[in-house]
């Protein structure tokens, strides 16, 4: 059910108070008027703290800086006609004991009216004792036909044209903007260049990042790895590529559904961040990049609003690839947290949207520690798959060897004994290896000459591997993935031949 018709169906149902939390102050009250039109032509009266109600000459300033009056202002119109009260703003009032008391009458007199009272805001935030004469409704950004239509009026306006693909690629790159946003920068790149240009596409995502950025929540992550800067993970990397199209419309057409997530699981530096940001760059897919640790806001309340707004964005913008970078940190403990419940709330809505989403948002989440996370994150239907990623092999130790040095001194890699470097290093993890190659490089670059392999098997042997200092959680985690708990991202790790002999 889109907001058209959930609004239309409360206005018919005679729903007295209706919260809607939105930016898009102009949008919605448009589409508010549009429905009350259809309903019975109701009139619509909106109040703001500055000016008061406007549109009705007879009520003009009516309420002006008192938001108590606005209220009052609803009696005043005759039980018997169809009415709208939208009321911008004023979920700062909410908290006024009076302004709560007034809502709540009403609420109990306007079930028997054809009236409704909609108040605009920007963000949720109900107090406990309105909760439950509140009716939330969302309103979502703009579809990708509503944009369609808003470029093409826009084009009619200013006498340009498009090629049907620079207007598909532009509609794709305006999803999850605002529609204000969105007008905004168009009117931009025609105040450039007279017209719409293919550059222009690029100043639509620089502003898609200043609104991601601005959610404080998400990070627009720029996404330049490959899955060949990945060492090993061959199970892994094999079943991603076999996923490669899996967004498309053939995809669709033959049946299949959106890929939902990854689950990657294992031991801190093999590569489970570096994975997450290759699919996207594979895909070529936007990658959003979550801070969990900032869902977590101080007031009441404002934690699943943020939560709310980040799928939201997530769902406007896809297809994506939404990265939760230890998500473990985030729910560890659920049960034992002194939050009065928020932490318990946002994991509820986070994992219910996971079970039940429909919008092509692919979850990469990964975790250090397994045993900390809720099981009910780990049953099918969140994720496609679970994946461990264990410490690399000896031949995957070469593999990433041979990715770092093709980068550090292409021009000279044959110089270096790969296999005795991979087999100096065992229990290394990959960013353990490549801090072994920098300070190598500090070596040779503090004597003025190129950096060795005796350089690199110098500062290995400097280097305590975290798989010795924190042996006892490794093993632990080992001997989770070796029961079968995971799908193994290496074909030839020892967990895998540990496996075949169980």
């Amino acid at each position: 059910m889109n907001f058209r018709e959930e609004f239309r169906l409360l206005l018919r149902a005679r729903y007295p108070l209706i919260y809607i939390p939105t930016h898009e102050e102009e949008r919605v009250e448009t589409a508010i008027k549009e429905e009350a039109a259809n309903q019975g032509n109701r009139s619509v009266y909106t109040w703001d703290f500055v000016d008061g109600y406007q549109g009705n000459p007879n009520d003009a300033a009516f309420g002006k800086r008192n938001p108590l009056q606005a209220l009052e202002f609803v009696e005043k119109i005759l039980p018997t006609a169809p009415a709208v009260f939208i009321l911008r703003d004023y979920h700062r009032f909410l908290e006024d004991v009076g302004i709560a008391r007034k809502l709540r009458n009403l609420a109990r007199i306007l079930k028997s009216q054809p009236k409704n009272i909609v108040l605009l805001s920007p963000r949720i935030s109900i107090p406990d004792d309105l909760t439950e004469v509140l009716t939330v409704v969302e309103f979502p950004l703009p579809s990708a036909k509503d944009i369609k239509t808003e470029i093409e009026r826009l084009l009619v306006a200013t006498g340009n044209s498009l090629s049907d693909k620079f207007l598909d690629d532009l509609v794709r790159s305006c999803q999850g903007l605002s529609m204000e946003r969105i007008r905004r920068v168009l009117a931009r790149g025609i105040a450039a260049h007279g017209e719409l240009q293919p550059e222009d596409v690029d100043l639509v995502l620089e502003e898609k990042r200043q609104t991601i950025r601005q959610t404080q929540i998400l990070d627009f992550y720029p996404a330049t790895e490959q899955i060949s800067d990945i060492g090993g993970l061959d199970n892994l990397k094999d079943w991603l590529l076999r996923r490669g199209g899996s967004f498309s419309e053939r995809a669709r057409q033959y049946g299949l559904p959106h890929p939902r997530g990854l689950l990657l699981v294992g031991i801190q530096g093999t590569g489970k961040s570096l994975t997450a940001k290759a699919i996207a760059h594979h895909w070529h897919l936007p990658l959003l990049r979550l801070d969990v640790g900032r869902l977590f806001a101080g007031l009441v309340g404002e934690s699943e609003s943020r939560t709310r707004q980040m799928i939201q964005v997530a769902e406007a913008l896809s297809p994506c690839i939404l990265w939760i970078d230890e998500i473990d940190k985030a729910f560890s403990g659920l049960g034992s947290k002194g939050d009065a419940g928020t932490t318990s709330r946002v994991f509820g809505t986070f994992i219910t949207w996971m079970a039940e989403k429909t919008s092509p948002v692919f979850v990469v989440a990964t975790a250090n520690d397994i045993q900390s996370l809720p099981p009910e994150i780990l049953r099918k239907g969140r994720f496609d798959e679970i994946f461990f990623v264990g410490l690399p092999t000896q031949e995957e130790r070469k593999a990433i060897f041979n990715v770092h040095l093709s980068r550090l001194r292409p021009h000279n890699l044959k110089s270096y004994d790969i296999d005795r470097l991979a087999y100096e290093t065992p229990d290394f993890s990959g960013a353990e290896i490549e801090q072994t190659l920098i300070e190598a490089m500090h070596i040779g670059f503090s004597q003025n000459r190129d950096f060795t392999t005796d350089d690199i098997l110098e500062s290995a042997s400097q280097i305590i591997p975290l798989a010795r200092t924190a042996q006892e959680q490794i093993q632990q985690l080992q001997e989770w993935a070796a029961a079968g708990r995971a799908r193994l991202a290496s074909k030839h790790s020892p967990l895998s031949i540990q496996r075949q002999l169980q």
